[in-house]
């Protein structure tokens, strides 16, 4: 039987890391710090920007869809600001945090104007304190694990509409692995109804983008293809180190120079020193 506790866990961003940049994803996945025995996080005003947002959309869920927006969402996202305000949301100005806090209030206000299918009915996936997950391979001991922003109902075809809520400026290149993995998460764990539909929700520009879903199979070998790539990296650390097994595709850094390391794995290497 595997364990899950020895099972290698792989998410959407975890792998985005890997892809990017395999010291980046050792660093922001594995490494602790040896006096605190924590991980290493870095916070950017972006980050807070998208979490605050996100709290407030997402909770919506949580309430019957006919009085869902009877919500006041900026009230709830100056609740949710006060958790990343100042250097803990990685602003270095009063003005900077002002910019990002007026971005997103922006959004929501689009939002409340044309909620579009906010008003609709919508399905949670199951999960206790940990991320919906499920086993992605048994065979290699691998969990797949993330969170859906939102999964609408679709009553004339007793089917799933997910959506992913975008509150950054770019717009998601194809080829992500993100909805392959939302379309996985959903078979995985509601078992009574099937996923024909998924959208990106710009919620700067208030522009909804359907995108074509691959089949389940497709999504499955994709994915795979990177999780087992990742526990590959993990299984020659233990073997032969961790700077064979990550390397940064643009070199290694140089700590006294500093130079070397990619735009990814560089900030982390400027904590450790």
């Amino acid at each position: 039987m595997p364990d899950k506790y020895t099972a290698v866990w792989v998410s959407h961003s975890s792998m985005g890391d890997f892809i990017k940049c395999p010291r980046s994803y050792y660093l922001h996945n594995m490494y602790k710090d040896p006096r605190t025995g924590h991980k290493v996080s870095i916070v950017s005003p972006h980050m807070s920007l998208g979490v605050a947002v996100h709290e407030v959309l997402e909770g919506l869920a949580d309430f019957p869809a006919e009085s869902r927006m009877d919500r006041d969402l900026l009230a709830l996202y100056e609740s949710e600001w006060k958790k990343v305000t100042g250097k803990k949301g990685g602003f270095t100005s009063d003005e900077e945090e002002a910019e990002f806090k007026a971005r997103g209030k922006v959004m929501l206000e689009k939002v409340a104007g044309d909620p579009r299918f906010l008003v609709n009915k919508c399905i949670k996936l199951p999960q206790d304190k940990m991320p919906c997950n499920f086993y992605l391979s048994e065979e290699h001991n691998i969990i797949l694990n993330g969170l859906v922003d939102w999964i609408e109902y679709l009553p004339e075809t007793d089917s799933l509409h997910i959506i992913d809520f975008k509150t950054g400026k770019r717009e998601e290149v194809d080829g992500s692995l993100q909805l392959p993995i939302y379309l996985l998460l959903c078979d995985a764990l509601h078992k009574k109804r099937k996923v024909t539909k998924a959208s990106y929700w710009y919620l700067e520009t208030d522009k909804l983008v359907e995108k074509e879903l691959p089949d389940i199979d497709t999504a499955r070998h994709e994915v795979l293809e990177v999780a087992l790539k990742v526990k590959e990296a993990r299984d020659e650390a233990k073997r032969d180190g961790v700077e064979k097994a990550f390397v940064c595709p643009a070199g290694a850094y140089n700590a006294e120079t500093k130079e070397g390391g990619c735009m990814n794995c560089r900030p982390y290497e400027l904590i450790l020193l």
